[in-house]
């Protein structure tokens, strides 16, 4: 299995595109599987569309799905902060995506994001994973 880790940068955005860098590290390794991973009890790994106000729609369904509020027991960090460490349970820490001739299998209009609600630690890991098949 052939391995390596990105070093990201969320800040105050929802959602971040790794996809190209996603494409990069699976060019050349023919045909398997592409994990990618989330180290983080705050963040997870998604497949969705991008540049279409998809981003906004979902940071809309996370703040109705999981308002900023001081509702939560996990109650350490910025207001909501809790709210963070649910997230994961709806959006995976990890996705796994088929790789084919070197290319992940994406549809035309799919990226791979990590979304991350807290911005309390914006400095994110984010593992790549590759098994050949």
């Amino acid at each position: 299995m052939d391995v390596t880790e990105l070093s990201l940068r969320t800040g105050d955005r929802l959602v971040t595109d790794v996809t190209s860098s996603v494409i990069g590290f699976c060019a050349g390794r023919g045909d398997g599987l592409l994990t990618v991973f989330v180290p983080h009890a705050t963040a997870g790994v998604a497949v969705m569309e991008t540049c279409s106000g998809s981003e906004q729609d979902l940071a809309d369904a996370v703040d109705r799905l999981l308002p900023v509020e001081e509702r939560y027991r996990h109650s350490h960090g910025s207001p909501g902060h809790g709210r963070d460490h649910v997230l994961p349970a709806f959006v995976a820490p990890s996705v796994t995506i088929p790789v084919v001739a070197g290319r992940p299998v994406l549809g035309t209009w799919q990226s791979v994001v990590v979304v991350d609600s807290n911005a309390d630690n914006p400095e994110r890991r984010v593992v790549l994973s590759f098994l050949p098949g």
